[in-house]
């Protein structure tokens, strides 16, 4: 830890940002030397006066001009050390509480899903739905100024909380998730939608992380005879693909069109994800009926204000008309595995 630094200095010092801390100065002369930072490529974070002490702090944004750009250009980028080992430690602990007694038999199925191919006595959860709607642990981070500030450079000053999970991987059954865009699921009237990954355990090529494929990508499509399959079904060019590990604590933000993958969970380990969605206020659902309100239905603004207009900047979308009693992602690639062989490795 460095001397004076606060724990979001330290984690923008982590990842090459810099925190500066002045005392005695006034607060134009502050905001000058503000300037001057934002000028050299250095975004904002907080800027505020010492209840106890007689300075100014200015902290560098946890997002640097080349994590934007490769944002953009690229679709992602990985962040390291976003939560602390204590966030993490604490977390875990409440998946921990919500999951504890769960079995095959008897679970709630509108709050967790199972693996499959265990017992009616197995206890290996393979989801959490929807943990920043129903616990209050997760819901406030979601809502949280560290979290909604960086994503502000990302989508604006008016942001939508979507949806979130918790996918679990345990250790040696932790399932595949096949090549797809988030997009896909739910298409919007434009594309400034992201999602957060974080890793709650250390993550590597054994235990499943992250994939994703670099570059600029269209929607590309998700069907097959007229039916969403919840994975890309076009002839897909994985050579460039890229894996992304990284230790407990460590954030992928990717956007709604970045197609991303991981493989089953081999190790011993497990690898556990906490998923959040955003979007901005101007990019609405294309309403698709029941299946829109269904994915809609824990939209809430987190920031900002409402849209009265709607944005558009593609020039088509795929559309998808889902199998009926199909709740997940997994779901749905399981079904489609059934016809079609995986095409992650």
């Amino acid at each position: 830890m460095e001397p004076g630094a606060t724990p979001s200095a330290q984690r923008a010092l982590d990842n090459e940002t810099h925190a500066v801390y002045i005392s005695t100065l006034s607060q134009p002369l502050f905001c000058r030397i503000a300037e001057i930072f934002t000028a050299l490529g250095y975004s904002l974070y907080v800027i505020f006066r010492s209840k106890t002490h007689d300075f100014w702090s200015l902290e560098a944004n946890v997002f640097l001009q080349h994590q934007i750009e490769q944002y953009k250009s690229d679709g992602y980028f990985l962040y390291k050390d976003l939560l602390s080992e204590s966030q993490v430690a604490h977390f875990l602990s409440e998946i921990d509480r919500v999951c504890a007694g769960s079995t095959v038999a008897e679970h709630d199925s509108t709050r967790l899903e199972m693996e499959p191919n265990q017992p009616l006595t197995g206890k290996r959860v393979r989801r959490v739905y929807e943990p920043c709607t129903y616990y209050e642990v997760f819901k406030s981070y979601s809502e949280s100024q560290e979290l909604l500030d960086p994503l502000e450079q990302i989508l604006g000053p008016d942001i939508v909380y979507t949806s979130s999970k918790i996918n679990v991987k345990p250790a040696e059954i932790g399932s595949v998730v096949e090549w797809h865009q988030d997009m896909a699921y739910g298409p919007l009237t434009n594309r400034s939608v992201v999602a957060l990954l974080i890793y709650l355990d250390d993550a590597d090529i054994e235990n499943g992380c992250l994939q994703v494929i670099p570059g600029s990508v269209p929607m590309l499509k998700h069907s097959r005879d007229g039916v969403f399959q919840g994975r890309i079904t076009e002839p897909l060019d994985t050579s460039k693909a890229v894996h992304l590990p990284g230790k407990k604590g460590t954030a992928l933000f990717f956007n709604g069109l970045a197609p991303h993958a991981s493989s089953p969970n081999i190790s011993s380990r497990p690898r556990r994800t906490l998923i959040l969605g955003y979007r901005a206020a101007d990019a609405f659902p294309i309403h698709l009926g029941e299946q829109s309100v269904k994915s809609d239905q824990f939209a809430r603004i987190v920031r900002g204000h409402k849209s009265e207009v709607a944005r558009f900047d593609m020039d088509r979308v795929y559309v998808p008309n889902y199998p009926t009693n199909t709740k997940s992602l997994y779901e749905l690639q399981d079904l489609s595995r059934r016809t079609q062989p995986s095409q992650v490795a």
